[in-house]
């Protein structure tokens, strides 16, 4: 029987969860990293052995991607510390927002704070700045969201390695189609309310809080907007609202099915004046249809009087057969279903406020 691994990332260290494939009994391991903010984690199967990746910030020793080959036992660190910036950039590294696999089998990227996309060619034991990102004459007018400013979403395409899209807060989707040399911004159709007149659909400059792409159709993207809920069908060229059905526009988690086409996943939050859900009802609502319509999944399992947010990475899923759906709390609550939504369960309580959560199937 398989296992399941769950990685939870909070403002003072990482939990590491495991579990058989039923997902009702787990054992934890933790705090790694005590007192360290860890908002990116990231399971990396394809070497064989799994190899566990976390991007964790130290108030005193500054940012640092770690790695372990032994689901978490020990840890080593990046030479020379985390993905550094070159000199000339007059930039500092803050934290690192984002660890995602990439289309070969040795690369990994990375979206940092302040906005930038590093890349790995060594399976995350050395980052550099992608330059053509960095570089674009965009980059001057990008502002920060109210969590900072970051790129928290690296989708690469899975059919070619040389197409990748990232978003950040706040500035949008950006695509490269020739492995990060060149860079487009890709939101027609995503508004920016704040903005004033006729700037309210810019070429870039939206607050986007998340992407996920299906896993079917990998033209087909979910964004979940700081105001509105989209879909692509064109590879994030042009985007479509979804939110009607949702109970409203504003969160911050969007993920996608691992394995069925036009089904994603939200956590509707109530809006920026009030960052919990909808009258404090804690619900995870799922499409089946790519945004046509939503149902709300947790229904007298989760719970009411649930004033509190989950993040843009504190909530995923796993890939099992039947998928496992998990999220986390700012109050430092951990849920999970083992059956895609059908039921729910409280499997860690009382952690720090929680950053992101990453799970697989071992």
């Amino acid at each position: 029987m398989s296992r399941t691994l769950l990685m939870v990332g909070t403002r003072k260290g990482l939990w590491i969860g495991t579990s058989d494939e039923a997902r009702t009994a787990w054992e934890w391991t933790g705090p790694h990293f005590p007192m360290e903010e860890v908002y990116s984690v990231m399971v990396d199967q394809r070497g064989g052995a799994p190899r566990l990746l976390a991007g964790a910030s130290s108030s005193w020793l500054g940012p640092q991607v770690w790695r372990s080959d032994d689901l978490g036992a020990s840890w080593d660190e990046t030479p020379n510390g985390a993905a550094r910036f070159p000199e000339d950039t007059g930039a500092t590294l803050a934290r690192v927002w984002q660890l995602q696999p990439g289309f070969e089998d040795e690369v990994v990227w990375a979206g940092t704070e302040p906005g930038a996309v590093f890349r790995s060619t060594d399976r995350g034991e050395t980052f550099s700045l992608v330059r053509g990102l960095w570089d674009h004459p965009h980059r001057e007018e990008w502002n920060a969201g109210f969590g900072g400013q970051a790129f928290h979403t690296i989708l690469p395409d899975p059919r070619d390695g040389q197409r990748v899209l990232a978003a950040l807060s706040t500035g949008g989707v950006y695509v490269t189609a020739d492995g990060g040399a060149t860079w487009s911004p890709s939101n027609q159709g995503v508004k920016a309310e704040f903005f004033p007149g006729e700037r309210n659909y810019p070429e870039f400059g939206q607050c986007v809080h998340k992407v996920a792409r299906d896993p079917v159709d990998p033209d087909r993207l979910y964004l979940q907007n700081h105001g509105g809920v989209y879909r692509s069908d064109d590879g994030g060229a042009s985007w479509q609202d979804i939110a009607p059905g949702l109970p409203t526009e504003f969160g911050f988690a969007m993920v996608a099915h691992p394995h069925r086409a036009d089904t994603a996943y939200s956590f509707p939050i109530t809006g920026a004046e009030a960052r919990w859900p909808v009258d404090g009802k804690a619900r995870v609502y799922r499409t089946t249809d790519a945004g046509e319509s939503w149902e709300a999944l947790g229904e007298g399992a989760l719970p009411d009087g649930y004033f509190t947010a989950v993040m843009r990475d504190a909530m995923c899923v796993d890939d099992h057969e039947v998928p496992g759906l998990y999220f986390g709390g700012r109050n430092g609550g951990v849920w999970a279903s083992p059956d895609e939504g059908a039921s729910w369960r409280e499997i860690h309580k009382d952690l720090p406020d929680v950053l992101v959560v990453r799970a697989a199937k071992l």
